[in-house]
């Protein structure tokens, strides 16, 4: 019982006990609520005694013989007996009685108005314990009828913070077993139970002779279902659909985007799924009716399997609802469920841009192959290498496999094998020397006039289209300005000769035992490079990544004391490709050098405030997933004492044969090497021992001789940055119906200094009642043009009467911070809402 009520009680009895003359007090508390609290009563001019049903004669004696003087309050925990058998019948005539109605002390301490205290009566049980009644006192309730008390009832006994049925339902649903309810019990033994299904019809439009949790959850999802789904439902379910279905798409919007909530919101949906067969009842559904619904985990299973059979037949002009096949993937993969599918949509989006280059075109001359290279066909091999990453990182990828068989054939055959012979045929010319800087003169051209601190981080096979994601990445990053340009590595293509390569040099040479020389110095080993390097520049220090991620803030300053040059050696892509073990993981090795080389960015700029970078590589690579065949590898026809490799031979002259190429070394260093350098002109092989059979380089095509050169400047200490705002366009000042549709605005493209977030955006009352559906907008668009940032959100209103005379409002809320961006008053003009029937 809460302290005020017993308070009460004591100012009462202490009343009753003024004055000189004793007075007894006799209290028969029927159903005994006040036990546990009458030695807790504070009474100032008489003493509690505990009467019993067995102790009435000697209480007797005790009043009229023993104690004649003192004030008693006689307390009895039973109904008062009948004059017949109870003794101290004419002791009462004498004396008074007390009479406590907890119904009447709640009903006063609550402020509830006298109507409403048969509902309190009614429920009089649930207020014999201390800490139920305290929970219910503790929602504070401002304005009480029956069904506010009820709610509130059901709320302490759910223990929610506040007094809301849709609380009390989510509670209900997800923090116990639908067959057999902790919570329907805890109602049952209230007399709640009839309560919470009046109101569950009330709310959700949910009614049956003999209703169970497992039909109002399955009502619910049926009517979801039903309200997103383009298409009749199937003739079994339509009993289940309720006439109020904007409050349960309210209330399951916001069971599915709460972070606490949406994975029962998972078990619930499976449930319901299982119970109804729902696979099958809705496997005739074309999925162009269903491209809106996210009630069902399987729906996404449905809409992948489409775009997958579409791709097998290479049909890329494929639309459901006029959305492109990449538009679907985005727009589901941000649905409820996208995120348990976001690899599959992301594969099969990569997969889909792979297709659109089935009948790819390669220009003839080396210029013209560079320029598109550059501007477009870089794109192929990151699509190739994005959809091998998604499609390993699947569990089971069984049901993409014939998807992949058709990647991997449009990407050798359609691809590599006319990229590659037209890049061959045009380089052999003497002007492809002179159409992209050349990795020679990289310390000539990027280090030896810098004016500031320059760090060279040297990434092993980092090609051109991973180096391209390293600088989308770095565009994000608000302390980082970067830019990219392409460079032609040395020929052979290969670490010893590329790395030399970009150390600064007089003469690059090759000796006859095939040892790569720097101003006639070896350079094969770090501390070899280091000295190349200080012989232009002493202050300058070679270092490799995986020691200097190891190191501490101190040591790392220490190493940069004094230094206008640093080289890093980084080595996690050629690592992961040249073992035969781990070859197939060298696209993840990409992925994660891409983290590895921004993250030291990020280190070095705070750490040491170095604010100059460039990233280079020493050559890249050729991946294929299948496994070479003998068809694919060339014999082997150098003469013996030749330095021979998978991809490319150097001898003392020209490897004759079918589907071979070849260059003077001369051009390559610019000396008078008089060595040839041999090629396959294809993605083809030299057949040689050992060695992986999907990683390649050393060869002559743009993924293995294109490199990239980022020139980086970062910025010390914080940048201002913004978030990207949203803004309502429809010019919208009142509702008029259940169902509204409203168009909003990302104000900015997102960039390096306006960052993307997450909105969740619904209508409430102006007491703070969410009285719509709840859409989440992840506002991350980059178009500069303001009408590819609009969006449009579909609002669900709850049935129920709106009052013309309030204001509503449109809110939207920040999830990072869940502060609120937006505000904006509507009136609501529903004229039918809440009407019996009304269907939506």
């Amino acid at each position: 019982m809460a302290e005020l009520n017993l308070k009460q009680i004591a100012d009462k009895l202490n009343a009753e006990f003024t004055g000189d003359t004793r007075k007894l007090v006799f209290w028969y508390d029927d159903k005994a609520d006040f036990a546990d609290d009458i030695n807790t009563l504070e009474l100032s001019n008489a003493k509690v005694y505990h009467l019993e049903p067995d102790n009435q004669f000697y209480t007797k004696y005790f009043l009229e013989r023993l104690d004649r003087s003192t004030n008693y309050l006689i307390y009895a925990p039973f109904p008062k007996p009948p004059v017949r058998d109870n003794h101290l019948a004419d002791t009462i005539k004498y004396s008074k009685e007390f009479f406590a109605d907890r119904a009447s002390l709640l009903t006063v301490d609550l402020g509830i108005e006298e109507k409403y205290k048969p509902v309190i009566q009614k429920y009089i049980k649930f207020f014999g314990a201390k800490d139920r009644t305290q929970r219910f006192y503790d929602l504070e309730i401002e304005s009480f009828t029956r069904d506010t008390i009820e709610i509130a009832l059901m709320s302490a006994l759910c223990k929610t913070r506040t007094a809301s049925f849709e609380e009390v339902v989510r509670v209900v649903l997800t923090d116990s077993d639908l067959e057999d309810s902790k919570f329907l019990a805890e109602f049952k033994k209230y007399d709640l139970l009839p309560a919470f299904w009046r109101l569950c019809e009330e709310q959700f439009g949910y009614t049956d002779v003999k209703p169970t949790l497992e039909k109002l959850v399955i009502a619910m999802f049926v009517t979801y279902t039903e309200r997103y789904m383009d298409a009749e439902l199937p003739k079994s379910w339509m009993s289940f659909v309720s006439y109020k279905s904007g409050n349960i798409i309210s209330f399951l919007d916001n069971l599915m985007n709460s972070l606490l909530y949406r994975g029962k919101y998972n078990e619930l949906s499976e449930y319901v799924a299982t119970g109804l067969n729902a696979v099958t009842a809705l496997e005739a559904i074309d999925p162009e009716d269903l491209l809106r619904c996210d009630t069902f985990e399987f729906i996404d299973r449905m809409i992948i399997k489409w775009i997958n059979e579409r791709l097998l037949v290479e049909d890329t002009g494929a639309k459901l609802n006029g959305r492109t096949i990449p538009l679907i993937c985005q727009e589901r993969s941000k649905k409820h469920f996208g995120e348990t599918y976001k690899e599959q949509y992301q594969l099969l989006e990569h997969a889909y841009s792979l297709i659109l280059k089935a009948n790819y075109y390669c220009p003839d001359d080396f210029k013209g192959i560079v320029n598109q290279y550059r501007e477009s066909d870089y794109l192929i091999d990151t699509n190739y290498r994005c959809f091998y990453t998604f499609f390993d990182k699947l569990k089971d990828n069984t049901v993409f496999e014939r998807l992949r068989d058709l990647i991997e054939n449009i990407y050798t055959n359609e691809y590599l094998e006319k990229i590659i012979p037209k890049w061959n045929a045009a380089i052999i010319n003497d002007e492809s020397m002179t159409v992209l800087p050349l990795q020679r003169s990289f310390y000539s051209r990027y280090i030896r006039n810098s004016k500031e601190r320059v760090v060279v981080i040297i990434s092993d096979a980092m090609r051109y289209e991973t180096g391209r994601s390293l600088w989308a990445r770095l565009q994000d990053d608000e302390k980082c300005s970067a830019k990219l340009e392409p460079m032609l590595s040395v020929l052979p293509s290969y670490t010893r000769l590329g790395m030399a390569a970009l150390l600064p040099h007089k003469a690059l040479e090759m000796t006859e035992d095939y040892r790569i020389l720097v101003d006639g110095a070896t350079c094969d080993d770090l501390k070899q490079r280091e000295g190349a390097l200080q012989s232009y520049n002493p202050n300058s220090r070679c270092i490799q990544y995986d020691d200097i991620k190891t190191m501490k803030r101190d040591a790392i300053r220490q190493l940069f004391v004094g230094m206008d040059v640093i080289y890093i050696y980084h080595n996690q892509i050629d690592a992961r490709g040249d073992k035969p073990n781990t070859e197939n993981e060298v696209f993840v090795a990409c992925e994660e050098a891409v983290n590895e080389i921004h993250d030291l960015i990020k280190q070095l700029t705070d750490h040491v405030s170095a604010t100059h970078y460039i990233v280079t590589a020493d050559h890249g690579f050729i991946y294929k997933r299948d496994k070479l065949q003998e068809s694919d590898k060339i014999a082997n026809a150098a003469e013996k004492g030749s330095f021979v490799n998978r991809r490319f031979i150097v001898s003392d002259k020209e490897i004759q044969g079918d589907g071979i190429g070849s260059i003077p070394l001369s051009r390559i260093l610019g000396n008078n090497d008089t060595k040839v350098v041999s090629f396959p002109i294809s993605s083809n092989v030299f057949k040689v021992a050992g060695g992986g059979q999907n990683y390649v380089h050393g060869g002559s095509s743009p993924q293995e001789m294109i490199v990239p050169v980022l020139d980086i400047k970062t910025e010390k200490g914080h940048k201002e940055t913004r978030t990207a705002w949203i803004t309502l366009v429809s010019m919208v000042q009142k509702i008029s119906n259940l169902i509204t549709t409203l168009d909003f605005i990302q104000n900015e493209p997102v960039s390096d200094v306006v960052k993307g977030s997450s909105y969740k955006i619904f209508f409430v009352s102006d007491d703070n009642e969410k009285i719509s559906n709840e859409n989440i907008y992840i506002a991350d668009k980059k178009d500069v043009e303001p009408q590819k940032r609009i969006f449009r959100l579909r609002f669900n209103f709850k049935n129920k009467k709106y009052d013309k005379s309030k204001r509503y409002y449109l809110v939207a809320y920040d999830e990072k911070n869940d502060q609120e961006v937006l505000r904006h008053d509507v009136i609501m003009d529903i004229a039918f809402a809440n009407d019996f029937g009304f269907n939506v």
